[in-house]
This record gives structure tokens, C-alpha cells and sequence, in this order.
């Protein structure tokens, strides 16, 4: 959210408003203008090889030695003892996350026109970084569910037996689409984008994505390595919106070596 953008504060209301929605907007959209953004790309590359490289690689070697025993350990599906375990899991489920997340972007721009200086300042930083908490947790999203249209794994038990390599590409159907898990990459993109922004909230915030990812081993939603694929693209996205934001110059800095860090 632009902080210049609502420099006249006698305007009306409703024009401050929209002016703030248009330039938020826009200043998303600009080409970026940071002069380190090569650096950071870069950067981010080596990260993003780095990540898919380990975490694929587990991802494989859970799939053929753990995925199919792990299973067979978890209770039935739909025991009655498990409702709080139901409750819980629905704290990193997707709609709601964003949901959340749209609400209190909302909140943040109907507040601000009627703040003036150091407070509406405050306050259109801390839109800025909801923007980008919606925004890696959205795309990582979006993501997600193009893979698990193309890649179609079947969810645990789906045919009748343990098989890890139950696939059905392309099938399109909720049976088909465990990997990667949804809730996984919501929790962890949430968890990597408010770390990002607020770092003292980091360790709690991953504590929750892997209490998220636990959920739905328990509810048989998952393999393992569904989870930990949901974990890497979640990851990854986070990373990526992250750099998009900074090369733009909002709400992150571009050290010498290429590094984001928070403003």
C-alpha cells in the first residue's frame, strides 16, 4: 500500500478510498525498479535449487520406503475420537487462511483514510505486508492446485489398499489430488511469509505449519510426502512473492549480496 498516495488528507472519504485501492493495485504491477533485483534473483535461484533438490529428493525416497507403512499406522478414517484433531486441521485450510487474510486487508483500507500522519503511515506499512502475506499464500495456492490436477496421486487407501503409487494424471477428482497436500502448503507459505515480515514470529509460526501437516497424516488425507511436497511449494512461493514485492521496493530491502530482509 502506497504511503503517498494519500497525502491530501481533507480529501473525501470515499475518493481516498479508491485512490488507496487503485495505487495498491498499481504499485504491484509496476515494472520493478530495484537496483539489486539481479542479485536477487540470482539469490533466489540458488535458494530455490537448493530447496527442490532436498525436498524433492525426500519427497521420492518417502514415497518408496514410508509412505505406504506410515498409513497403515494412522487410525481409520472417521474415528469419532479424532474431532478435535477435524477442528484443528482446519486452521491451515486454504479458504479460511485467505479469507483471514482478505479480512484484514479490508479493515486496514477502510481504516486508513481516516488516520493522519505518523499513524496512517503505521498502518499502510502493516497493509503493505498483509498484501504480501495474501499474495504468498494465494499463489503458492494456486500452485498447488495446478500440480495436483497434472500429477493426480491417489489419497490414502484410494483403490482399496496401501499404495504409494496410486496415480491418475490429469483425473481431476478430489481422490486424486494428495499431492501436494493443500493444507501443507497454505500453513508453510503462512508461516514463511509471516516470518518474513514480523521474524520473532518465525519459530511459532513454523511450529504451526508442522501441527498442520501432522493433522492430516492423522486423518489418513495424506501421505508423508505429500506433506512434504505441499511444504516445498508453499515454501517456494512464499520465497518467490517475496522477491517480487522487493524488487518493487515494498515492505523488503535488497542487501549488497542479494539478500530480502523485512524493512
Amino acid at each position: 500500500m502506497s504511503i503517498s498516495v494519500l497525502g491530501g488528507e481533507s480529501q473525501n472519504y470515499f475518493v481516498q478510498l479508491f485512490a488507496l485501492s487503485r495505487s495498491s493495485v498499481a504499485q504491484l504491477v509496476r515494472a520493478p525498479s530495484h537496483a539489486r533485483r539481479g542479485a536477487a534473483a540470482r539469490h533466489l535461484g540458488r535458494q530455490l535449487l537448493l530447496l527442490t533438490a532436498i525436498g524433492g529428493a525426500l519427497v521420492v525416497v518417502l514415497m518408496i520406503s514410508f509412505d505406504a507403512t506410515e498409513i497403515t499406522l494412522m487410525p481409520p478414517r472417521g474415528t469419532p475420537s479424532l474431532w478435535p484433531v477435524r477442528i484443528l486441521t482446519d486452521f491451515g485450510k486454504d479458504i479460511y487462511v485467505l479469507w483471514a487474510l482478505l479480512a484484514a486487508l479490508a479493515v486496514i483500507a477502510l481504516l486508513t483514510p481516516a488516520l493522519h500522519g505518523a499513524s496512517r503511515a503505521r498502518v499502510l506499512r502493516l497493509g503493505t505486508r498483509v498484501q504480501y502475506v495474501l499474495l504468498a499464500v494465494a499463489c503458492s495456492d494456486l500452485l498447488s492446485e495446478i500440480l495436483k490436477y497434472a500429477i493426480g496421486r491417489g489419497r490414502p487407501f484410494v483403490g482399496g489398499k496401501a499404495n504409494a503409487f496410486n496415480f491418475m494424471p490429469f483425473a481431476g477428482t478430489e481422490a486424486y489430488f494428495s499431492l501436494p497436500s493443500s493444507h501443507a502448503v497454505t500453513a508453510f507459505a503462512l508461516a514463511f511469509a509471516i516470518g518474513a515480515v514480523w521474524p520473532r514470529a518465525r519459530a511459532v509460526m513454523f511450529a504451526y505449519a508442522v501441527v498442520i501437516a501432522g493433522t492430516r497424516l492423522v486423518l489418513l488425507a495424506h501421505h508423508p510426502s505429500d506433506v512434504v511436497g505441499g511444504a516445498i511449494v508453499g515454501i517456494a512461493g512464499a520465497m518467490a512473492v517475496r522477491y517480487w514485492f522487493a524488487a518493487r521496493r515494498l515492505g523488503f530491502a535488497i542487501r549488497s549480496d542479494g539478500k530480502i530482509v523485512p524493512i
